[in-house]
């Protein structure tokens, strides 16, 4: 359904965008106000459980139909609707509107996912995925407000990248730019996306998690006593956020856990700030929650590992934005896509 009937109305000026948010747990549907560059105003939501046993094309219709059923709610006609942006975590074909695999629901192959909601919704419609929608919406509404050249981190249960690079979001031959956790940066260490020793497998929550089970495991064998794993029967209850509880209660152990995350994180950043020179580095999820753990060792790192003339012109800090920011991220593709378009 995509014609250039959608770059007429792409050309208008509009207030009204719609979401989606799909996520392994649930999925939800916002029906936004954006109006001079101001964090959206979200009018409507409506979230879903994913469903795993649907065909994709059925749940994503399903979720298309929700975002008309909002509309018809709030009484306003598909054609005050300037885009719809879409956020899914996993390989994304973003020039081609297609979710090519994703961890999120394993079983989707090759979803023409835009295709899908524009046949629903008289909107034209964007997807990127989760690492770029957070990249974008830090970038237009967050911490990155302003910036010409940003490295947006997730730090969350893995760690990817969104790169803004002279103005625009990068992404790469194939919609893949930003898989920065997988930069290998030691011969040891926990095995994430079948890499040990990467980026990702030191500073992401699932790495942090990783490496708390590791420390207990060899305090218990030894025959100590670990407070935030009692026993080797509980050693998958150890998780970034049990550690950072940990942590903050004066378990130094946890806290030595996560200052290996810093140093590492800023090892990270020196190899991506030295190669793509940007002002500005927001890191959100982990980082954010637990940043007064982890950033005296990041800078040690940073300082130590990135060259000089390019560490003297960025500064890091922690994601603005939280409540929402899945919603707001997938907002905020509609934003940068249809600015795109406009440009065409």
């Amino acid at each position: 359904m995509r014609s250039e009937n959608f770059k007429l109305t792409a050309s208008k000026l509009m207030e009204y965008y719609l979401g989606f948010d799909i996520g392994g747990t649930k999925c939800a549907v916002s029906l936004a106000e954006i109006a001079d560059g101001k964090l959206p105003r979200i009018l409507q939501k409506k979230s879903v459980d994913t469903d795993f046993s649907e065909n994709a094309e059925t749940f994503v219709g399903r979720l298309a139909d929700i975002g008309t059923g909002i509309l018809e709610k709030s009484a306003i006609p598909q054609s005050q609707i300037a885009a719809v942006g879409i956020s899914c975590g996993g390989f994304i074909d973003a020039k081609n509107g297609i979710v090519v695999t994703t961890p999120v629901i394993p079983s989707w192959r090759n979803v023409e996912i835009v295709k899908i909601v524009e046949s629903k919704i008289e909107a034209r419609a964007f997807v990127q995925n989760d690492a770029n929608a957070c990249a974008l919406v830090e970038w237009i509404f967050g911490a990155g407000r302003g910036a010409k050249h940003m490295v947006f981190l997730t730090c969350g249960t893995g760690l990817g990248a969104g790169l803004i690079v002279n103005g625009a979001l990068l992404e790469g031959a194939n919609g893949n730019a930003g898989e920065v956790g997988h930069i290998r940066l030691e011969n040891w260490g926990p095995v994430a996306c079948g890499k040990s020793g990467s980026l990702e497998s030191f500073a992401s929550g699932y790495g942090i998690g990783q490496l708390g089970k590791i420390k207990a495991a060899e305090i218990l064998q030894s025959g100590g006593e670990c407070t935030f794993c009692s026993d080797m029967s509980k050693l998958e209850t150890v998780t970034a956020k049990t550690l950072a509880e940990a942590a903050a209660n004066g378990d130094e152990t946890a806290a030595e856990i996560f200052a290996i995350a810093g140093d590492f994180l800023g090892r990270g950043i020196a190899v991506i700030c030295d190669i793509l020179n940007p002002e500005l580095v927001v890191i959100g999820s982990v980082f954010k929650r637990s940043e007064k753990l982890m950033r005296p060792f990041l800078e040690k790192a940073f300082a130590r590992e990135s060259q000089a003339f390019t560490r003297q012109c960025c500064r890091i800090v922690a994601a603005e934005l939280g409540e929402n920011v899945g919603d707001y991220a997938a907002l905020s593709i509609a934003v940068n896509g249809l600015k795109n378009l406009n440009k065409k």
